[in-house]
């Protein structure tokens, strides 16, 4: 019996010392968050969430189990984010060739979709508890239904709150966004003569007449002399949705290069960053010094 309270009293010491080790770090990362908040922030953050499947490898874990914890990881990060209140955080959630996967991986990726972004924006829960208004951006009619239902309703739930924005990008690809943008410049334009259904069939025609030899004016204006580098910028889904210009645009895991995310975006002003960890892994020391550098950069460049 007294070895037995031995082992208990020993316990109990550990776990008392685990709580104050975790009350040190708590006041370690509101100090950090303090101290960042008395400097400019910026006001657009985006992620290129890499490293699920080598974080689940080098753990001895499932792929599932890694996309899971990046899910956690999401969280986190997006916490840290709105306390130091960035307005908004986009992340690159899917892209549109991800679908080429294996379809157990794929199936598992739109469960966790499905669950997830309903999850995100439930009574108490995160998004409301800031404010936040989730916009899912890329081509959503490429998801099963399920997940376009939930979609549809996570965006609902959400479309209320003006604090923040979060976008999840998916399926997404920045050449499909540009694409997009230019054929709603083109419908505008043409719109102004026609109705879109006219318009569309006779903008078809015109293509086959061309690809013939042949050429034949079906409008008063060219609907392409009216494309600038304005209009394409207004018309991309995410600035449609209320994103403010991206000030940072960070991806982890090391590799180096963009992987068709945000390419318009990111070309002027936008500070890029390559974290060697996992996604999943990241979290608020890995934040804190690329955030202080974007801070130097604001500070020279204003002085």
């Amino acid at each position: 019996m007294e070895s037995l309270v031995l082992i208990l009293s020993s316990v109990l010491q550990f776990l008392q010392w685990i709580l104050a080790q975790l009350r040190i770090t708590r006041l370690a990362q509101r100090s950090l968050l303090r101290v960042l908040a008395a400097g400019p922030i910026p006001q657009h953050v985006g992620f290129v969430m890499d490293g699920n499947r080598r974080y689940a490898r080098g753990k001895g874990k499932l792929v599932q189990e890694g996309h899971g914890d990046g899910y956690l990881a999401l969280r986190r990060v997006l916490e840290i984010c709105l306390r130091l209140n960035i307005r908004c955080v986009s992340v690159y959630a899917f892209a549109i060739d991800n679908f080429k996967r294996p379809q157990q991986e794929v199936d598992s990726l739109m469960q966790l979709a499905e669950s997830k972004l309903l999850e995100l924006c439930s009574h108490g829960d995160l998004l409301q508890e800031y404010g936040v208004k989730l916009n899912v951006i890329g081509r959503k009619t490429l998801f099963p239904d399920s997940v376009q239902a939930a979609v549809r309703k996570a965006e609902d739930l959400t479309k209320g709150n003006n604090r923040s924005i979060l976008n999840v990008c998916m399926p997404y690809s920045s050449r499909d966004e540009m694409t997009t943008a230019v054929e709603d410049c083109i419908r505008e334009a043409l719109a102004k003569d026609v109705d879109y259904f006219t318009a569309c069939v006779l903008v078809d025609l015109s293509i086959l007449l061309n690809t013939l030899g042949l050429t034949r004016t079906w409008f008063r204006d060219d609907p392409i002399e009216g494309i600038t580098e304005d209009t394409i910028d207004s018309h991309l889904m995410s600035v449609k949705r209320g994103s403010p210009p991206l000030d940072i645009l960070i991806r982890t895991s090391g590799v180096k290069r963009l992987s068709d995310f945000m390419l318009w975006q990111c070309c002027e002003n936008t500070q890029l960053h390559f974290s060697n960890t996992y996604w999943p892994d990241f979290g608020l020391f890995d934040f804190v010094p690329i955030i202080f550098e974007w801070q130097k950069s604001v500070s020279r460049l204003h002085s």
